[in-house]
């Protein structure tokens, strides 16, 4: 390594070259597919049953600092969100942000 370039270009060159290669090939594969194939439609479930595991598992066995919240903190702020999101047609910014205020302030009013 060059002493005089930081680390951190090094880490981003690397980053880029890694995931760089995967969305070429997934633009060049996918220009043929219509967005309502069959293909399409369970890639999609496929990605939502995973995003919707990772949340469950992050709520029911929570990691790091976030295992100091109460279950019913952590719940509650998950409903909060998931209410947010819908109320406000399918806003996912606007869940997240309400969900992540409501599991802040109510960790901060119990102390």
């Amino acid at each position: 390594m060059n002493g005089s370039t930081p680390v951190i270009v090094y880490i981003l060159v690397a980053g880029i070259a890694a995931t760089v290669v995967w969305r070429l090939l997934g633009l060049f594969l996918s220009a043929g597919l219509s967005e309502g194939s069959a293909w399409l439609e369970w890639v999609k479930a496929v990605a939502t049953a995973l995003v919707a595991g990772l949340i469950a598992r992050t709520v029911l066995f929570p990691p790091g600092a976030l295992a100091e919240v109460s279950l019913a903190v952590r719940i509650g702020a998950f409903a909060l969100g998931v209410a947010v999101y819908f109320a406000a047609r399918r806003h996912m910014g606007l869940g997240i942000l309400c969900a992540a205020a409501s599991l802040i302030l109510a960790q901060y009013a119990m102390g």
